[in-house]
């Protein structure tokens, strides 16, 4: 049975009252953590809407390009909100570079919530798609059922029903050996999908490939103690093993650091940046850096940047990008370009500064066959969540 002393980031939040503040309050008008502004004079396309209207809020969205240029959105669909029990791993396709998108698919759905949704697509074609499983909604179902109980119900009768009947599907003991880091698998362009394994850690936008041929997948052991590292797959995303830890920086507590993602830079160096929460540094991007593969790595330190969590790649002229959300005005998403191998990160690109609420982020990007931009991210707009794109021009 997994340890029920681990939670989540944000099953902290929830299990704490602060998801609120957190998701809907960090709207305050500030200054970057390096003092700086977005950069100004930024014209951006606007973005547009790709997942359908079908009622479901959809959250935590990955985006890939396999080799003849198809598009593939993964993310947690089929909710009801932010935190709930319904959550299962979603697919649309665009096969026109992003001007057309399919139906929704469902690639897995299990008997609780799953959520954030990654993908990788290797250099053998392969499709990897990352997921976990989840019971931060118990608490919610918990007050209602409480205030049911006394009276006083908050929900309707229909509601409270239809997320019994979901929690109870399994028992309690079935339901904590839920829990898990969860990937599945296609060879044949996504007709297909394998049975779940485990891939030991998570994190939102799952693994990346490196030169050498391996795997390497940064994130958080979310349901064994949270211990944040790397593991690595030889075989294609078969099967995974545990490679090294990340250190933590003097007076950091490691369950503060959530939501990793990785890149390899031309000169060899891996880099890994950490959505941060501990105190010093609180709601910015961390990093350390690998010069060994991946087997060692730098105490994590900070980059300057104000903005969770973070989507590292490499770009065809070997700058590297970071795309991250930006919860404080301008709400909305963002981008950096590195010319030196992540050493240092250049101004604020602005990619979208209209949002309404703060739950919003998670954007990932690709580049396309024309050297374009395409960035995908959720955001919560007029009572339902939505899935947003953007094409934009390859800064020079």
């Amino acid at each position: 049975m997994q340890p029920k002393n681990t939670i989540t980031r944000r099953e902290m939040l929830v299990k704490t009252g602060k998801a609120a503040s957190f998701l809907g309050l960090l709207t305050t008008i500030g200054q970057h953590a390096d003092g700086q502004q977005p950069a100004a004079g930024n014209t951006m396309p606007k973005p547009r809407i790709i997942s359908h209207n079908t009622g479901y809020y959809y959250g935590w969205p990955t985006v890939g390009i396999r080799e003849n240029g198809e598009l593939l959105v993964v993310s947690s669909g089929m909710r009801e909100e932010h935190v709930c029990p319904f959550g299962a791993v979603d697919l649309i396709r665009s096969h026109d570079g992003g001007e057309t998108w399919t139906w929704h698919q469902t690639l897995y759905d299990g008997p609780i919530d799953d959520r954030d949704s990654g993908i990788c697509v290797t250099a053998k074609g392969t499709i990897l798609v990352t997921t976990f499983t989840s019971l931060a909604y118990e608490d919610t179902l918990k007050r209602a059922e409480a205030a049911e109980a006394a009276g006083n119900p908050i929900w309707p009768k229909e509601r409270l029903l239809k997320w019994q009947g979901v929690h109870n599907r399994i028992s309690a003991e079935q339901r904590q050996n839920e829990l898990g880091c969860w990937m599945i698998r296609s060879t044949d362009g996504g007709v297909t999908w394998s049975q779940r394994y485990s891939s030991i850690v998570n994190s939102p936008h799952g693994p990346a490939q490196l030169s050498d041929g391996r795997l390497l997948y940064a994130g958080k052991k979310l349901w064994e103690g949270g211990q944040n590292g790397v593991c690595q797959s030889t075989d294609d995303g078969q099967t995974w093993q545990w490679l090294a830890s990340i250190p933590t920086r003097d007076g950091d507590s490691e369950q503060e650091y959530h939501e990793l993602h990785q890149v390899e830079a031309a000169n060899g160096d891996i880099i890994v940046q950490i959505r941060n929460h501990n105190k010093a540094n609180d709601q910015e991007n961390l990093q350390c850096e690998s010069s060994d593969g991946g087997k060692t790595w730098s105490k994590p330190h900070t980059i300057g940047v104000w903005g969770i969590p973070s989507f590292l790649t490499r770009l065809k002229d070997n700058r590297l990008l970071m795309t991250y959300g930006h919860r404080r005005a301008p709400l909305g998403v963002q981008a950096r370009l590195s010319t030196n191998n992540g050493k240092t990160w250049g101004e604020p690109i602005v990619l979208f500064g209209d949002g309404v609420s703060g739950d919003l982020g998670y954007p990932s990007t690709v580049q396309l066959a024309n050297g374009s931009l395409l960035t995908v991210w959720y955001e919560a707009i007029q009572g339902k969540c939505v899935l947003q794109m953007l094409k934009w021009p390859l800064p020079e």
